[in-house]
């Protein structure tokens, strides 16, 4: 089972100080500290991981998750992100621009030196891969298997609709497809969708008909870009009270039938399967997952 939680990750700028300070306060489950598209000129990278470097080793992110976001591999700043940044209070990386499984064993495997010289656990920094193009949305469930870091795959919609040479309409009807088949390869490989950025930030109306699309598609959290967009999003992605009850009653069911050598299970004249259960079980996981960083 995956224990990380991750209904809202919020890209926060790396070189910025009132929007670390910022970030440091929200509910956001994790930080995207950003080293990439919104750290520049280039000068202002190695400002950043200083910064990254100062906030974490003063434990200012608290119970947040934090996954900062790389520069890819082709961009001459890849070894300088990873090497300064494997450092304790660092979770993992978001790793951009994936295009197939190659670049994620590529940065697995640096993970996997750099590990060795600083005498860090083999395997200790996870992996969110971001899918920006269609060659990645092709490839999605050789990115998802590429690596056992990997806990999470994030779709970047804007790059995605440059990429196709596509139109982001209001409807959001040119994404439904990637989504859906992003959200397929995740799950397939045991691991989190996460869901791509809601650009028009002070739309919360339509955020939320985005949530509720997402949820139905599979999701489990979504990016993030603006901190007014995190009591929604944390909401959509935590179960109800009323799902939580309906998931102990259905196992409950199921096991009662076992146990009395019933074929199936029935509950309110629907019939109660493993993936039921199984669906049910990682719902009651999750609430438990939130419920006690609630508690921390």
């Amino acid at each position: 089972m995956n224990t990380y939680l991750m209904r809202s990750l919020m890209f926060v700028p790396g070189h910025n100080e009132r929007l670390l300070a910022s970030a440091a306060k929200s509910d956001a489950d994790v930080l995207l500290l950003d080293l990439e598209d919104s750290v520049q000129p280039d000068a202002n990278k190695e400002i950043a991981r200083k910064k990254i470097i100062e906030w974490i080793t003063a434990g200012k992110f608290g119970k947040h998750l934090v996954f900062p976001r790389i520069n890819d591999r082709e961009s001459g700043q890849l070894l300088q992100d990873v090497y300064q940044l494997t450092i304790p209070g660092v979770n993992g990386f978001m790793y951009p621009k994936a295009k197939g499984g190659d670049d994620l064993y590529f940065i697995d495997k640096l993970l996997e030196t750099i590990e060795y010289e600083k005498k860090f656990k083999i395997g200790t920094f996870k992996l969110i891969p971001l899918i920006e193009t269609s060659s990645a949305v092709l490839n999605a469930q050789e990115i998802c298997k590429a690596s056992n870091r990997i806990v999470a795959i994030a779709f970047g919609c804007e790059d995605f609709i440059a990429d196709v040479e596509g139109i982001h309409d209001k409807e959001h009807l040119s994404l439904f497809t990637p989504r859906a088949l992003i959200a397929m390869a995740a799950r397939a490989s045991g691991i989190t969708p996460i869901d791509t950025v809601h650009v028009n930030v002070h739309d919360l109306a339509d955020l939320e008909k985005n949530l509720i699309l997402s949820k139905k598609l599979g999701f489990g959290g979504m990016l993030v870009l603006n901190p007014k967009e995190l009591d929604l999003v944390n909401k959509y992605y935590t179960p109800g009270s009323e799902e939580i009850k309906e998931a102990e009653e259905m196992i409950k069911e199921y096991e009662q039938s076992q146990k009395e050598g019933r074929g199936v299970a029935i509950k309110d004249g629907k019939f109660i399967g493993p993936p039921m259960v199984l669906s049910a079980k990682k719902l009651i996981d999750k609430a438990l997952i939130i419920k006690k960083k609630n508690d921390t």
